[in-house]
């Protein structure tokens, strides 16, 4: 991706997130995304098919970081020298959570919650993946993974709902508490 397309993608996320704190997604349309980004149509289109996959993208590049083999400090966090262990992993990405909290608390409250939590159901899905010993022995593997995805999934619509009373650490020691993750 060029300089320019670069831009023009940046632009359109921006102006998307700036709708995001105004309103919920379902009242977003893509021509106030057009307007805010101050790009055309065509821009928008030859980015994303659609706003949904526009959510989809922002929720990719949100949490992208987080996979890196090479971590850097960021203003709220810094898990660069850290042991990326399961807790360290859910803590790191309950701060990208909490950091987007103005963009997230409607998406995860609003009318398009079960879509943006899809989105992030992929994303934790990765996440466990990499941590197969938090997957209960005996229990297949496709639901023991679906229990600790949805499970994280609506601990963390509470703890938006809450306003994020507990850290990020905190919250991530009481899930693994809950399922009885070895610390």
């Amino acid at each position: 991706m060029d300089r320019r397309q670069q831009k023009s993608r940046q632009a359109i996320f921006s102006a998307f997130t700036h709708l995001l704190e105004q309103k919920h997604f379902n009242h977003i349309t893509v021509q106030e995304i057009i307007d805010e980004a101050n790009v055309g149509r065509t821009t928008f289109y030859s980015h994303f098919e659609t706003k949904d996959i526009l959510l989809k993208e922002m929720c990719s590049d949100m949490f992208a970081h987080i996979f890196s083999h090479e971590l850097h400090s960021e203003a709220s966090h810094d898990f660069s020298a850290s042991s990326q262990g399961l807790g360290e992993k859910l803590t790191h990405l309950l701060y990208h959570l909490k950091d987007n909290r103005s963009n997230l608390r409607g998406l995860l409250t609003g009318d398009s919650s079960e879509l943006f939590l899809q989105y992030f159901k992929e994303v934790l899905a990765q996440v466990f993946k990499s941590y197969p010993d938090c997957l209960t022995i005996g229990i297949p593997p496709e639901l023991a993974l679906n229990h600790v995805v949805s499970s994280f999934a609506e601990a963390v619509r509470w703890w938006m709902q809450a306003g994020c009373s507990l850290t990020p650490e905190e919250l991530a020691s009481y899930y693994l508490l809950l399922i009885a993750y070895p610390s």
